[in-house]
């Protein structure tokens, strides 16, 4: 058995929640807030050309990839990033850093991982973990032991089950992808790396070129909501648009409003590191979008039981609203910081 000493802690995202793991095990002990805001991974996104189950794809944060990419660009940490192209090399790989006693990250499909209820599995292929050891039974079969940040407790992955998550095709294929910090900075300019974030994620958020992004993305679907009101050959599509809406929200956005906290929950801690006050203002202004991100939710899911009348003109405004609150959010953080 080779199992590294390891800490495992539930967090609310799984690529924030396993960078985080992985930096406190090499000595940068940063809270998963704080390194989601430094990321820079919060936005909003409609792309429609991109198709997720025959609908626009559709986003709360940034690709997956960019929190680890973001966090390690932002405080200089050298980053190593591996993809394979055979399972047998990739597995390969695992065992040798495992041996080496370095705990690594991996990006695989939650659709093959057994310890996922059934009822929570579905082809998305770019789920985070760590993992920090692996034993062999009698039999010889290997098992790996895993830190899954969204899981209370640590778990135990047979190894063909591991390979077949890490090798899957498709979308976001993850190609056995592995991660792990090679080396951080003996110092780093937190005030300076937490300004630069802000105003970085102010600025994609409001002055995006592109109008499905950002502020501009959410005023987008809301039109597209009140157009798809305006007709009843549209109400079978409608139904179908607005639960991918909310399953995109609720299963792959962390909790549905759940980016937004963490947003709010990073500005709290930002404020006392740069000493500015307005920012605690500013988190209460995100922690209230998330908020009307969930009641967005709740309405849909209400909508689709039939417990409220359909009504895409309502969960039009209801983004207008959502759309109006975010963007005076972010004007205040670029006069804030």
């Amino acid at each position: 058995m080779t199992e590294i000493r390891f800490e495992h802690r539930q967090t609310a995202h799984c690529e924030s929640g396993a960078v985080t793991a992985l930096l406190r095990h090499s000595g940068l002990d940063l809270s998963e807030p704080m390194v989601f805001g430094l990321s820079g991974a919060l936005t909003f996104a409609c792309i429609p050309l991109v198709k997720v189950g025959g609908m626009p794809m559709l986003a709360y944060r940034m690709p997956p990839g960019r929190v680890i990419k973001g966090v390690a660009s932002r405080l200089g940490i050298s980053m190593r990033v591996e993809r394979f192209k055979g399972a047998t090399a990739g597995m390969q790989a695992l065992d040798h850093y495992l041996n080496a006693g370095r705990p690594v990250g991996l990006q695989a499909s939650v659709f093959w991982l057994p310890y996922f209820p059934e009822d929570m599995r579905f082809h998305f292929n770019a789920h985070n973990m760590v993992v920090y050891g692996y034993e062999k039974s009698i039999s010889g079969e290997t098992s790996y032991l895993v830190s899954d940040p969204t899981f209370l407790d640590p778990v135990v992955v047979e190894a063909s089950s591991l390979q077949r998550a890490r090798f899957v095709k498709g979308m976001l294929a993850p190609k056995g992808m592995l991660y792990y910090p090679e080396a951080i900075p003996d110092a780093i300019d937190m005030v300076g790396v937490v300004r630069k974030s802000i105003r970085g994620n102010a600025r994609m958020m409001l002055n995006t070129p592109l109008p499905f992004v950002g502020v501009r993305g959410i005023r987008y679907v809301a039109r597209r909501l009140r157009q798809l009101g305006d007709s009843k050959q549209n109400e079978a599509f409608g139904k179908l648009f607005i639960g991918h809406m909310v399953r995109m929200q609720e299963e792959i956005g962390t909790g549905g409003a759940g980016f937004r906290f963490l947003y709010a929950s990073f500005l709290q801690e930002c404020e006392g590191v740069l000493e500015a006050h307005g920012l605690a203002k500013a988190s209460s202004m995100f922690t209230d979008a998330g908020d009307e991100w969930r009641r967005f939710a709740l309405m849909v899911a209400k909508m689709l039981k039939g417990r409220m009348a359909l009504d895409f003109q309502k969960l039009s405004e209801q983004l207008v609203c959502i759309a109006d609150m975010e963007e005076q959010a972010y004007r205040f953080l670029k006069e804030t910081v």
